[in-house]
């Protein structure tokens, strides 16, 4: 049996104390929450705006350390703002 990491002990003892509880309907409750995610994420409006050659560099060397096209990165970025779950790094 394989070693469990510090994770995957967590889940078995929250399993193990009864705190998991089986989803009735499952398939119905994740195209439920596809839904959800379909609607929150709908982009719908375009913006055009004016920044840095060099910010626009940074953002899409980040993009594509991130994997991920720069535009989908910038949107994420605003947001993460808007909804207040960007913070500023603390110096």
């Amino acid at each position: 049996m394989a070693k469990l990491d510090q994770e995957e002990k967590e889940i078995v003892e929250s399993f193990e104390r009864g705190e998991m509880q089986t989803i009735p309907d499952l398939e119905r409750e994740i195209e439920r929450y596809r839904e959800i995610a379909r609607t929150t994420f709908k982009k719908d409006k375009r913006v055009n705006i004016r920044i840095s050659s060099k910010d626009l560099m940074a953002i899409q060397k980040k993009a594509l350390e991130e994997g991920i096209p720069y535009q989908t990165l910038m949107s994420s970025v605003l947001h993460k703002y808007v909804s207040g779950r960007l913070a500023e790094k603390e110096k």
